[in-house]
Parts: C-alpha cells; sequence; structure tokens
C-alpha cells in the first residue's frame, strides 16, 4: 500500500479545529444553544480522525471562496 491518504491536506477540503471547552461554551452562549442542538459530525469521519476530535468535541469548520470566509460549527457523535 502506497501509505495513508491525508484528506486534510486536499484543496477541496476546509479547514477543521477542534474547540477548546472555552471557545465552544462562548459559541453556545453566543447562539443560545446548547451543544446538542447544533449539527452533528460523526466520528468515524476521516476528518475527525485525523484532527484527533473526540466524541462531544466541538469542531471549527472554514470554508473559504472568492468572496468571503463562512464558519459552521459541528459536534462529534459517536455512530
Amino acid at each position: 500500500m502506497l501509505g495513508e491518504k491525508k484528506h486534510i491536506d486536499h484543496f477541496l477540503v476546509p479547514l477543521h479545529e477542534i474547540l477548546p471547552k472555552e471557545e465552544a461554551e462562548k459559541v453556545m452562549v453566543f447562539y443560545k444553544s446548547p451543544l446538542t442542538a447544533f449539527p452533528k459530525i460523526n466520528d468515524s469521519d476521516p476528518i475527525v480522525k485525523q484532527i484527533g476530535a473526540q466524541v462531544g468535541d466541538m469542531i471549527k469548520i472554514t470554508r473559504k471562496d472568492a468572496t468571503c470566509e463562512n464558519v459552521y460549527y459541528r459536534v462529534v457523535y459517536e455512530k
């Protein structure tokens, strides 16, 4: 086998970052929503595995295009 592919390095894959608990709390306060109200991302997702996220972590996804930068949040859940 040639080795494991690194999906995180592909130009079409947006930046994924694990938020520290304190920052995740700030996001929940800002949106006035509990952790369970945020969209989910599966713990078996290749990006989740590569960044080392655990169940219950909040992930910040930053997508850039030609005109702007969009930030999305996902919570890791167990399949």
